[in-house]
């Protein structure tokens, strides 16, 4: 298997775009003139009087099936289970899907960097401090029930958040003060004095619940009583830890408005549960479901060669992947005292050969990652730029020397599976840090074995560790895996109860608020938080606000590659790859737009897919 993947990834933000393609915002944006959308830098791309999106196919008809297993997840959810209808809090395995049954004040254009229109609000308008965001709410807007959709739901809702939501979005809403509604039609949201800078397109994309719905309900427990909600699709059948259904909802208030033309085509939407790859896999060659995404290049290399692929019922693409990669490694919990040391984490990191393992167990497939942006323009190359180094400057000597340097990036092995040129250096820098071999042990500065453990969830990732133990076994360390199902996993994660495990970082291409829940001493303590390595420097914290703080995209790259060249520097991860691309596979009853939107996540499926009556006739007659 290769995770080149979103898989353990929160997606914080979409895309970047040059300015040079965008119409800029008016100015009116800033005095407090009504908007219809907005962005973080004031740039939109469509006009107020826009009729939908360019990446959609807005005569795209209405109807038929789509089904897919899971490929990211937020908050709660798990890839391989759920058993509860709560996705938005701590408690349970939220159901994948559940945030196309909810409405949000605004939603995402994925043909820009980080722009949105109006969806339930049909516009804001911006004080000048840019501390108040006055939301004025659809009069259609409705509920599921039929009920009126009002201010009222959304001060609600975002209140409720902020106080009872998952650690990550009470993190990432550290700078929300509050929302209050003025009238049925109007809501304020106010926020703090030195606000992070995309945390109003945060808020203003979270999901609106039902005030009334919630009057005689806990909104912080694990249930599975459907919530009444108020977008594109609503709960249909499901079975705990197998599949949940989404039944489009045929009388949607929503329907018309520019950003739904040609989204949302299918009737049914389900996703199916596996709890091994491989099992997954057998079930799409059996139809069990129709849609994969492949994230295993072993799969993709050699197993696609099934009857219905030779004859043309399953269609395979590659399709471009213009996101940021973000970062995907292996992390140090550093909590442990057994990682508190660089100079360990860095010798461990030299016992994985991953020119090995890409060309053994990945079939050549992938690229080294090095950045947690990878595959951006804000990764961290050469000596620090002019603009770097007045950020950097302030903090010479609490950082290592090689921050203005070359950044740090892994070592290249000669690919035999155990180069032992970088095994010396490991050995040496081991020895450096005070662990001694006796009887072909290493013993830490206490006396005590070095012992690792690689906590997993997955079987089908054993093989990338397999090398990478035998080399740590080489250098006198004792290291196994720990294989758990999905939930003991996410419990333990969330905790912080591990050594070392995967896990990957999701950037966006314009990073503000959603860099703290990865790198801020306050997610280090926060349970949920995917801040997984427990980095707590006080050097991050600040860089982290000169990214929020950034007025302007180039401002902006300047401070992202100064907090990569630090926390590179700080060895809290061994790196692992990335793909560039989207492999798919699918049966052959779907049209899709000719290429996805440049910063969709996934390759906007299913949301501007449609069901192809005349394909699936044809697949039907190829039996």
């Amino acid at each position: 298997m290769a995770l080149f993947t979103r898989r353990h990834a929160l997606g914080l933000g979409i895309g970047a775009l040059s300015a040079a393609c965008l119409r800029v915002a008016p100015a009116a944006a800033d005095d407090g003139a009504e908007m219809h959308g907005m962005s973080v830098f004031g740039d939109l791309k469509y006009p107020a009087d826009f009729q939908r999106f360019d990446y959609v196919n807005p005569s795209a008809p209405k109807g038929g099936f789509f089904s897919l297993i899971p490929s990211v997840r937020a908050y709660n959810q798990s890839f391989y289970t759920f058993n509860s209808l709560n996705a938005y809090v701590l408690k349970g395995e939220g159901a994948q899907g559940m945030d196309m049954t909810f409405a949000t004040l605004m939603t995402r254009a994925n043909d820009e960097p980080d722009a949105m229109y109006g969806y339930a609000a049909k516009s804001v308008q911006i004080s000048p401090d840019k501390l108040s965001y006055r939301f004025t709410v659809r009069p259609e807007a409705r509920f599921h029930d039929g009920s009126k959709l009002t201010a009222r739901d959304v001060a609600f809702s975002l209140n409720t958040l902020k106080e009872k939501g998952h650690p990550l979005i009470v993190v990432q809403m550290r700078d929300f003060v509050k929302a209050e509604a003025l009238d049925d039609a109007t809501v304020v949201v106010t926020f703090a004095p030195n606000r992070a800078r995309d945390v109003p397109l945060y808020v203003a994309g979270l999901p609106i619940f039902s005030k009334a719905y919630y009057a005689t309900r806990p909104f912080d427990e694990s249930t599975l009583d459907t919530p009444l909600g108020s977008g594109p699709y609503k709960v249909g059948k499901y079975e705990v830890n197998r599949y949940i259904e989404y039944d489009r909802v045929k009388d949607w208030w929503a329907a018309d408005l520019p950003i739904a033309r040609g989204n949302y085509n299918f009737d049914t939407v389900r996703y199916e549960f596996y709890r091994d790859r491989d099992v997954a896999f057998e079930g799409f060659t059996a139809k069990n479901y129709l849609f994969r995404e492949e994230f295993t290049a072993r799969i993709w290399a050699t197993r696609y060669d099934f009857p219905a692929v030779k004859d043309g019922r399953v269609k395979r693409e590659t399709l471009p992947d213009e996101l940021p990669s973000g970062g995907q490694g292996w992390f140090f919990n550093i909590r442990r005292e057994k990682f508190s040391d660089p100079r360990v984490r860095e010798a461990i990191g030299c016992a994985f050969d991953f020119e090995w393992t890409n060309k053994t167990v990945m079939y050549g497939a992938y690229a080294r990652t090095v950045s947690p942006f990878q595959n951006s323009d804000m990764v961290a190359s050469g000596p620090p730029s002019p603009e770097e180094l007045k950020l950097l400057e302030p903090f010479r000597g609490k950082v290592p020397d090689e921050v203005f340097g070359e950044p740090y990036v892994p070592p290249v092995s000669d690919g035999s599976g155990q180069d032992r040129t970088l095994l010396r250096k490991a050995g040496q820098l081991l020895q450096d840090a005070g662990l001694v071999v006796k009887d072909r042990k290493r013993l830490l500065p206490n006396g005590d074995v070095l012992k690792i453990e690689f906590l997993l969830d997955e079987a089908s990732f054993k093989p990338h560790h397999a090398t990478f133990i035998k080399n740590l076994e080489l250098l006198g360390i004792e290291a196994e895996i720990r294989l758990i199902d999905a939930v003991q996993y996410r419990a333990r994660v969330e905790s912080f109860d591990f050594e070392i495990t995967t896990s990957r970082l999701s950037m966006s291409p314009t990073p503000g608020d959603g860099l703290r829940p990865y790198f801020s001493s306050q997610a280090a303590v926060t349970k949920g938080s995917y801040n997984l390595a427990g980095i707590a420097s006080p050097v991050i914290d600040a860089l982290i606000e000169k990214a929020i703080a950034a007025e302007t995209r180039a401002d902006l790259k300047n401070a992202c590659r100064a907090l990569d060249r630090v926390f590179r520097a700080g060895r809290y991860w061994v790196p692992q790859w990335y793909r560039s691309t989207h492999p798919i596979a699918y049966w052959d009853q779907f049209s899709h737009p000719e290429k996805p939107a440049k910063y969709a996540q996934g390759v906007g499926a299913p949301d501007n897919w449609w069901y192809d009556a005349a394909k699936a006739t044809k697949l039907e007659q190829a039996k």
